[in-house]
């Protein structure tokens, strides 16, 4: 597979004033370094907590917010802030909310209709069979096209969202906790959905999640985040099966697995993370971090590479010595 979008150092930081007229400003390190390669029809997750940059990586790739530094490139090209229609048209954002992203007062056949005749992606007189066929792809009738959203349950609802962002006939999709929103039932429902979407409509998808459990049958990748950069990175099957991170770990123990008792395995995670706006010297997950010691406050750990896998910290794979992971 051929790379079709890069982060290269990305940085998306805001000035955020103290209480107080004469306070001076400080800086909050929403995204702080960000380096990451989505490869053409595959599917990577970005998990971490809430907090730790996520959803404002996602809206600096697609370019709602203003990256502060860094590089990203599309197929090769940089993407600047400011896009062509066409640019815009090829990554699409799907949001966590759908009851908060669509218009309450416009039926769903008119919110697709009206992103099909912008674009010019059909004339007028095909308009209407388009919108069907954008229900049919997420699993939805030609009759909901009179609906209003506030008739419509939580997941037919978020299948509406994702049909609104295929309306554009994008080749990047970004799901940002599109299932955190509905039951266990229905989120189940939507990541076949999406998997079915990559492979009938040869979709690339940025999955992003707090919770690591969700994206294993879908992802083909995951990419660990805390504190504003990427901790760990490798295959779906090697993180779950080999995670070199003390974070990985602790994300991995708290996702709830059948036939293994609550409490099980390695202890929670302590503490809560640090604020982007204060964080710490050395390696930013040391204070909550179990097999921690004294360098681990003072020297940020680069990435250690084991062939198409990274982890940014001191002893994964036993590479500097120190207590096992």
């Amino acid at each position: 597979m051929t790379s079709m979008l890069d982060v290269d150092d990305l940085h998306v930081h805001f000035s955020v004033g103290r209480e107080g007229r004469r306070s001076p400003h400080r800086e909050l390190r929403a995204v702080d370094g960000v380096d990451l390669s989505v490869q053409r029809g595959s599917v990577l997750a970005v998990v971490g907590e809430s907090g730790c940059g996520k959803s404002t990586l996602a809206k600096a790739i697609v370019g709602i917010v203003a990256p502060t530094s860094g590089e990203l490139r599309y197929d090769g090209e940089h993407l600047p802030l400011e896009r062509s229609a066409a640019q815009r048209r090829r990554i699409q954002l799907v949001f966590q909310d759908p009851g908060s992203s669509l218009n309450p007062r416009r039926t769903v056949g008119s919110t697709l209709a009206e992103l099909v005749r912008v674009h010019h992606l059909r004339p007028d007189g095909l308009v209407r069979d388009r919108c069907a066929e954008l229900l049919d792809l997420v699993g939805l009738a030609a009759r909901h096209l009179g609906s209003l959203p506030r008739a419509m349950s939580g997941g037919q609802r978020q299948r509406v969202v994702i049909a609104r962002a295929l309306a554009v006939e994008p080749d990047l999709l970004i799901a940002d906790e599109a299932v955190a929103a509905v039951d266990a039932s229905v989120q189940a429902a939507i990541l076949n959905l999406l998997a079915e979407l990559r492979d009938s409509l040869g979709l690339t998808i940025l999955f992003i999640s707090h919770d690591l459990g969700v994206v294993r049958s879908l992802c083909d990748r995951v990419a660990v985040m805390y504190l504003g950069r990427i901790v760990e990175e490798g295959a779906t099957e090697a993180m779950f099966s080999d995670p070199q991170h003390p974070y990985t770990r602790a994300l991995l123990a708290a996702a709830p697995r059948v036939g293994v008792a609550l409490g099980a395995g390695p202890p929670a995670l302590r503490g809560e993370p640090p604020s982007p706006l204060d964080i710490p010297p050395g390696c930013r997950f040391h204070l909550r971090c179990p097999i921690a010691v004294e360098r681990c406050g003072l020297v940020d750990p680069p990435h250690v590479r084991r062939a198409d896998r990274r982890a940014a910290c001191h002893f994964a794979w036993g590479e500097v010595g120190g207590p096992s992971i």
